[in-house]
């Protein structure tokens, strides 16, 4: 990146997620490339965690209005790119150590993983006390891409971020 790119990234890479506060854009993988156009155009390319996220818009209002605040909006636009698709592979090892120690269990397996590909439940892991004596109770969480668990040692509820 060269250093007005640099700048811009370095503006919005801090921005929380708005459903999941304690992760940022950058953490979560939304945020993807900064690339400044030979006309001088900067474009901010950002990905959606699956389409029809509801968050996106809050993503680019919340870039616009941190750029405009320190004066770094001129000649700035915002992508939205789908391919490739966004992933759960691409939210770092540190957010995951947040979304964890926020009470949502991170994605317990790679994208990769043919279990997930074939539908075998993971095995989840109680961000409360640990325990991996969990089961599914709803597919669906407050968002799509968690679904909602209970832990059977601790009976607490708890959502999961699915592996993606």
């Amino acid at each position: 990146m060269n250093e007005k790119e640099t700048k811009i990234w370095n503006a919005i890479k801090d921005i929380p997620d708005p459903e999941i506060p304690v992760i940022t854009i950058e953490e979560l993988g939304v945020l993807r490339k900064v690339e400044e156009k030979p006309s001088g155009e900067i474009i901010i390319y950002i990905t959606p965690t699956y389409s029809g996220c509801p968050a996106m818009k809050r993503f680019e209002d919340d870039i616009t209005q941190t750029l405009k605040e320190k004066g770094l909006d001129e000649n700035v636009h915002i992508e939205t790119v789908y391919d490739p698709a966004w992933t759960t592979d691409w939210i770092t090892d540190e957010a995951k150590k947040k979304l964890e120690k926020y009470g949502i269990a991170p994605p317990a397996q790679k994208s990769y993983d043919k279990a997930a590909i074939l539908g075998k439940e993971p095995t989840v892991r109680c961000p409360r006390c640990k325990s991996t004596n969990t089961e599914l109770i709803s597919q669906f969480g407050s968002t799509a891409c968690k679904a909602l668990y209970k832990c059977n040692d601790c009976l607490e509820p708890f959502e999961y971020f699915k592996c993606l």
